[in-house]
């Protein structure tokens, strides 16, 4: 480990609570799978958008309501194997900066919801240094709570990663990932008349 950590790191779900309790009224964007169940499971909102079958779109998606609505500040919760299957969407991120946009990515160096499968990142891809790379100087990684909050509140771009250093870090067990998918699934049918398909 070359971080020297002197804090515990955080989880994804408590990652993802600490967003939650940050965000205000913006609006928050969630990649497919466990950013999705995490975000609905740590506090379903009006300003909540939950993605399915779109891997690799969350920052996509953030960057174009950004674009959309200037006025409203725009979090995306992304995973690290869905960011790197669009990691082009850094560099439109780079090149037109919406001031109203923070993207976080939890970074466990997994393909989690597809079976753990590692990523890149696990082999020493760094997703900070390629937003920098893209023009996003203020990119960085955060490793605790106190740094997540403190860079929400200068809507910085920012790449908290998971500690999946430590095995077992992921702080969520399966049957919870299902019991929260179980639920929204149920919230989304409920929004759209019962008819899943819109």
């Amino acid at each position: 480990m070359d971080y020297g950590w002197t804090k515990i790191p955080m989880t994804r779900f408590e990652a993802t609570r600490a967003i939650v309790e940050a965000a205000g009224d913006a609006a928050i964007v969630s990649s497919l799978g466990h950013p999705t169940y995490d975000l609905f499971a740590a506090g379903d909102r009006a300003r909540n958008f939950y993605t399915w079958g779109s891997m690799g779109l969350a920052s996509s998606i953030g960057l174009g309501l950004a674009i959309a609505r200037p006025d409203v500040r725009v979090l995306v919760v992304d995973g690290d194997g869905s960011l790197l299957m669009n990691l082009g969407s850094l560099a439109t991120i780079g090149l037109l900066r919406p001031a109203n946009l923070a993207l976080i990515v939890m970074d466990n160096e997994a393909y989690a919801t597809t079976g753990g499968q590692k990523t890149p990142t696990a082999e020493g891809a760094d997703l900070a240094a390629a937003a920098q790379a893209m023009r996003i100087e203020s990119a960085v990684t955060v490793r605790t709570e106190e740094e997540l909050v403190a860079r929400l509140k200068s809507n910085a771009r920012l790449q908290p990663r998971a500690p999946s250093t430590a095995p077992g870090r992921e702080g969520r067990r399966i049957g919870a990932d299902r019991e929260a998918a179980a639920r929204l699934r149920r919230h989304q049918a409920a929004l759209h008349g019962g008819n899943r398909e819109r």
